[in-house]
């Protein structure tokens, strides 16, 4: 079905965001547009999604911004991974993960099955009038005027189609031609080494957990998947080809020692280079650039798919803010400034990873692995890698977020906490997530905010797309803000772990704080988060404090 408006010329199609490449980054970026009401134009080349696994790793953020573009728990199979363990033949177990937490609601990791996963978000899609998908379609080419991006697009077997959208998007992949056009290069290096994998159903035995054989004459990482699968990846030795290491033979040959290959189904195997690399922007004029196409992480940390989902969630609301009236479109240029940093730390972590798993010989391992045991007998630099406090926190240095020097409790420009709630409207335990929706958030621990906010304030923050809520004690909430915004903790997760009484903090829809400062100046605290917003209707000439 055609959602997008055609002009009364007839050969073209009007839309708000042209959505170039609908795997699973882009399937998650149109439904989060989607559930805005933005009209949407997404074309992929490709008719059916790819039915083999690709991905396989997702984290608690990636969970949560799932669930932000609206997939409950349990709608695709994930197995938690309680623990990843590190083993090399000279040390033992020389490195560990504890990953058996809950964080902000999620399991800290776990593995799943793409192509489940892409179905899951392609059959969401058709639940959103605005958003219009064709298949099979694909970019020939597009100009980007200042005002709008006039694409050419061709449908196979038909003729070609005139675009006109506000933006684009290119979710287009490694070779991005959206990329490429822009002229946006992409920084980083190649791996030298190709690596085989191997994922094979009906597996005997089945580990519970992931674990890298960090042996230099053949480092392989091996965990389990849903649906009974098992993933093995193979390092080539210099001289190995593809087509010989993919031979039935060759597999056999490397899984033997693992299990009996005869009682197993090979469902896939592929030989693939990693690749460490960024675009130089996430971002030029009115068009942008997510996932793949945007950054290429080696797969040492899991973080392929987790770093795509990021940006859509820091995007999605950017682009529906701004063509709904709410937001100046200054606030785009956030996007690349907030981005593209943290996926280059996310790059450089899993470029550490990888030198613990591939060294490149035995006197190399012997350095490495031997430091890294070491490391271990330390209790702090035990839990530097244990409790995941090597992986860099998404946090931003700078950004759309307004940091003043001594209101630091929660710290603008990182993560918001999630937490178990009971709405005082339901009555009903939920994840505090899906009570403060889409819109963005101004939220008083202990206190009702809008008893410290001035009518017109209030009003301004609601033009502006925002809500007002109550963050109450246990047990507190009965006798306070009114019925329809009060939100009862159910756990110290938020308050008073991270926030105290009598603080008021201002949240993106992406979760990101904005701002936060004590009641007691929460008029000033909500004028500055306007004001960095600047919707034209809610300009406010204020005098803003000295930011840090």
């Amino acid at each position: 079905m055609t959602n997008t408006a055609k002009t009364p010329q007839g050969n073209i199609l009007d839309t708000d965001v042209l959505l170039v490449g609908l795997g699973p980054v882009g399937a998650a970026l149109a439904n989060l547009l989607g559930r805005y009401g933005i009209r949407v134009l997404a074309i992929d080349r490709a008719k059916e999604i790819f039915a083999k696994p690709r991905a396989i790793a997702l984290d608690n953020e990636a969970l949560r911004i799932l669930q932000l573009v609206g997939v409950a728990e349990g709608e695709f199979a994930t197995v938690a991974i309680p623990k990843v363990q590190y083993r090399s033949p000279l040390f033992g177990r020389f490195a560990r993960i504890n990953s058996a937490r809950i964080v902000d609601g999620h399991p800290t990791l776990v593995t799943f099955y793409q192509p489940e996963l892409e179905a899951v978000l392609r059959k969401k899609l058709s639940a959103h009038p605005t958003v219009d998908v064709r298949l099979g379609t694909e970019l020939q080419s597009f100009v980007d005027d200042g005002h709008c991006v006039h694409a050419i697009v061709k449908s196979s077997g038909g003729p070609d189609l005139q675009v006109r959208a506000k933006y684009m998007v290119g979710i287009d992949g490694a070779g991005s031609l959206v990329r490429r056009d822009l002229g946006l290069d992409f920084e980083g290096r190649t791996f030298q080494q190709d690596w085989l994998i191997v994922d094979a159903l009906g597996v005997p035995n089945p580990i519970d957990h992931c674990e890298f054989v960090c042996d230099p004459a053949r480092p392989t990482p091996h965990m389990v998947a849903p649906g009974g699968r098992q993933r093995w990846e193979f390092m080539l030795k210099p001289g190995e080809s593809a087509a010989e290491m993919e031979r039935p033979e060759s597999v056999r040959n490397l899984l033997a020692p693992w299990c009996d290959v005869d009682k197993i189904q090979i469902e896939r195997t592929a030989v693939y280079r990693f690749h460490a690399r960024e675009a130089k922007s996430f971002s030029k004029g009115r068009c942008f650039l997510a996932g793949d196409a945007a950054h290429i992480t080696p797969p040492f940390a899991g973080q392929g798919l987790v770093a795509g989902l990021r940006d859509v969630a820091n995007l999605g609301w950017k682009l529906a803010w701004v063509l709904r009236g709410q937001a100046s479109e200054q606030i785009l240029d956030s996007y690349d400034q907030e981005r593209r940093p943290h996926a280059r730390k996310i790059i450089n972590l899993a470029r550490f990873l990888g030198a613990l798993v591939m060294p490149r010989n035995r006197a190399a391992a012997l350095a490495i692995h031997g430091c890294m045991s070491a490391i271990r007998l330390l209790p702090r630099g035990r839990a530097l890698f244990e409790d995941l406090k090597v992986k860099p926190a998404n946090t931003f240095d700078k950004g759309l977020f307004v940091r003043v020097r001594g209101t630091e409790k929660l710290r603008a420009g990182s993560s918001f906490p999630q937490g178990w709630v009971r709405p005082a409207e339901s009555g009903i335990p939920t994840l505090s997530d899906d009570c403060l929706g889409l819109e963005c958030a101004v939220i008083g621990f202990g206190f009702d905010p809008a008893t410290r906010l001035s009518s017109e304030l209030t009003v301004r923050w609601s033009l502006a797309g925002g809500k007002v809520w109550q963050w109450c004690q246990r047990a507190q909430a009965q006798h306070l803000a009114p019925k329809g915004r009060r939100l009862e903790a159910l756990d110290e997760v938020v308050l008073p772990r991270v926030a105290p009484l009598d603080w008021m903090v201002v949240v993106r829809p992406d979760r990101c704080v904005l701002a936060e400062g004590p009641a007691s100046q929460a008029e000033h605290i909500l004028q500055r988060a306007l004001y960095l917003i600047d919707p034209p209707q809610v300009r406010l000439d204020i005098r803003l404090p000295k930011a840090a």
